[in-house]
């Protein structure tokens, strides 16, 4: 999708999880300060409890008058999910800005990188629009037909996963502590019974370590997954590790895209992508850093286009 010509933001609402993997009150004042030095108004929301951010966003862009031009979303994958679930549906009323506060923060890095967050936050408050360092993107998102959430960053299935469950109960923050749960878990990892369907021809069926839907190329971030993925194309990626994988080989062949020339491993593109276990037990399943509970045997995934309005640089 093309890039969006847009005015700079002018009243902000920045939403705040405390719970996330690198959560600081210090953090949350400087985004605030900053926000507030160059822009008409700045509201900071802390949330209390899941979907809390979700509805908060919703509120607040319901407003008939001085409703929030800008959401800056603080926190980890998790966070910047529940954001985009309020968000979405109001678009054209609000763009995304995303200032990294959790243990993986992929969303952040596949659009930002390694840059600072002041860097990124100063150019979209300040240095937006055309000609500038920070540009408004129209990124593709995928809908999971099951539960009808919206997919910012990806979704996966399999070890990466079972992964986000190791991670709970070791004692690290930040991005190790996800490296290690990956690593952990792939350790002792038995693939699943599965196949993968996109728009309508089955690209993979038998032992499966993972299948990753989305999205950024990032997981983790770090582990460079799709890494030929494209945040805008009006299509959805798919990698498939299969079981000729040693699971506990992943992790490493994922830091710098090695999987990719590995013959077990599958990768295509398409508008509708249904990641299924064969054997009708549960699939282990994620998306955005979040360990979905409710999901069956299968996840079908759609592309919406163009969907998500936010900030990005100028230049990769």
């Amino acid at each position: 999708m093309a890039d969006t010509a847009a005015p700079g933001p002018t009243r902000a609402l920045i939403v705040a999880n405390p719970a996330s993997g690198s959560h600081s009150p210090e953090l949350v004042r400087q985004v605030a300060e900053l926000c507030e030095s160059c822009l008409d108004r700045a509201e900071v929301h802390l949330t209390s409890a899941p979907g809390d951010a979700t509805g908060a966003v919703r509120r607040v862009l319901e407003r008939k008058d001085g409703a929030p031009d800008l959401v800056v979303a603080i926190g980890g994958d998790g966070t910047v999910r529940e954001v985009v679930q309020g968000l979405v549906p109001a678009t054209g009323r609000a763009t995304l800005a995303v200032v990294p506060g959790g243990t993986g923060n992929s969303g952040y890095k596949m659009l930002w990188g390694d840059r600072p967050w002041t860097e990124s936050l100063k150019a979209v408050l300040t240095d937006s629009g055309i000609g500038g360092s920070a540009r408004l993107r129209r990124l593709d998102l995928a809908r999971l037909a099951e539960t009808r959430n919206y997919v910012y960053l990806g979704a996966c299935s399999g070890v990466i996963a079972d992964a986000l469950i190791t991670a709970r109960d070791l004692p690290l923050t930040g991005r190790e502590r996800y490296a290690r749960a990956f690593a952990d878990t792939a350790a002792g990892y038995a693939p699943y019974p599965g196949r993968v369907t996109v728009d309508g021809r089955v690209v993979h069926e038998g032992p499966t370590v993972l299948a990753n839907v989305g999205g950024g190329p990032y997981r983790g971030g770090r582990f460079k997954v799709l890494p030929d993925s494209l945040l805008d194309d009006g299509l959805l990626d798919v990698c498939v590790i299969g079981g000729e994988v040693p699971a506990a080989d992943v992790p490493g062949l994922t830091l710098e895209a090695a999987h990719m020339d590995h013959p077990a491993t599958v990768y295509a593109r398409g508008r509708r992508i249904t990641v299924e276990r064969t054997d009708g037990r549960r699939l282990p399943l994620e998306h955005d850093g979040e360990y979905q509970q409710g999901i069956g045997d299968s996840a079908t995934f759609e592309v919406l286009p163009g969907a998500l309005p936010v900030w990005a640089p100028t230049t990769p």
